[in-house]
């Protein structure tokens, strides 16, 4: 294990490693949404739709922000479930996921505000 990964996990033992694969997937899947929510914003305000700029533009910015707020949430979450199973502990909870969607939500009314407007 790298030694700025080991930092991070010390004490405990060696978890199956199916939970440790898991928990990578995982891991991997909140990267590719924080990946895609980025992409998302950027194209928004990139194509320069013929919408209102500052709906379009807000839109925009919270995709981009819900993005990096993913790719963070994806880091501290495989390092609390890593920690979790190798203290064979319960996972952590989170409720990430609804402000995610509330993002996303909130995203999505912009631009439908914005397309009704237009």
């Amino acid at each position: 294990m790298p030694g700025f990964t080991k930092r991070f996990l010390q004490g405990g033992t060696e978890p199956d490693p199916r939970f440790v694969l898991a928990n990578e997937r995982t891991f991997l899947a909140w990267v590719s949404v924080s990946l895609g929510l980025v992409s998302v914003g950027v194209g928004l305000e990139s194509l320069a739709l013929a919408l209102d700029p500052a709906l379009r533009k807000t839109a925009s910015v919270v995709l981009v922000v819900a993005g990096i707020a993913s790719a963070a949430y994806s880091w501290l979450s495989w390092l609390g479930n890593e920690r979790a199973l190798r203290r064979e502990q319960p996972l952590p909870k989170s409720e990430f996921t609804v402000v995610l969607a509330v993002a996303v939500l909130v995203a999505a009314i912009l631009v439908l505000v914005a397309l009704v407007a237009a």
